[in-house]
């Protein structure tokens, strides 16, 4: 049971090295890029770098996910697989600064680049 348990943890933590990573910036209460294009289809690893002195809250209804960003820090949040469409996210703190989208495209329309 035990030898089970460590070769799921160790392909678990191999798959989660291997995806497919995209960087977003929180800076004066604004997500840089706003428009994030990504693979339909796969899991996601968004990094999100608070570069703000205040704590803001990453937060998507599309998603179904929340996640605290402390100040001057970053942080990781996985999300998919998504089918092909657009997920709206915000700051829950600044809701009508800190907006974005992501958009989640077949592998052949997306940008090699964000």
């Amino acid at each position: 049971m035990r030898c089970w348990l460590v070769l799921t943890f160790l392909f678990t933590a191999s798959a989660l090295a291997e995806l497919p990573q995209v960087e977003l910036r929180l800076k004066d209460h604004l997500f840089y890029p706003s428009l994030l294009k990504v693979p339909a289809g796969q899991k996601i690893k968004l990094r999100v770098h608070n570069q703000d002195a205040t704590t803001e809250e990453f937060d998507s209804f599309d998603l179904n996910r929340e996640k605290v960003l402390f100040p001057n820090s970053s942080t990781t949040i996985y999300i998919g697989p998504l089918y092909p469409g657009e997920y709206h996210f915000f700051g829950e703190f600044n809701p009508n600064q800190a907006q974005g989208i992501i958009i989640a495209l077949p592998d052949k329309e997306v940008p090699d680049a964000q």
